[in-house]
């Protein structure tokens, strides 16, 4: 991982080291942090595909504004992933499209 260590201003204080998946690969990050974070300091640029064009989109505004860091998490589309918290084992997916939810049979 690849992280800021040191900044004149800024205390940085991690929470405890988690594993998770990132497209069937395993990644470590903090827990607490940003899903987003984790995945910038593994080397993730692209976080989804936009639903008409297929363009790729990534982290942009990171306070949760626009749609750019969509991923599905969980199994949940639509995770704004730059305000999510990490969690251990926690299966982050890159979103393609408008993300689609797996309905329950009753």
């Amino acid at each position: 991982m690849h992280l800021i260590d040191e900044h004149p201003i800024l205390e940085y204080r991690h929470g405890q080291r988690v594993k998770f998946s990132f497209d069937g690969r395993e990644m470590e990050g903090y827990e607490g942090e940003p899903i987003a974070m984790a995945l910038h300091a593994n080397g993730v640029r692209i976080y989804r595909e936009t639903p008409e064009m297929k363009r790729p989109r990534g982290f942009f505004c990171a306070i949760g504004k626009c749609s750019s860091c969509f991923m599905v998490v969980d199994g949940v589309p639509n995770v704004r992933t730059c305000v999510t918290p990490l969690t251990a084992g926690m299966n982050v997916q890159t979103q393609r499209g408008k993300g689609t939810v797996a309905l329950e049979e009753a």
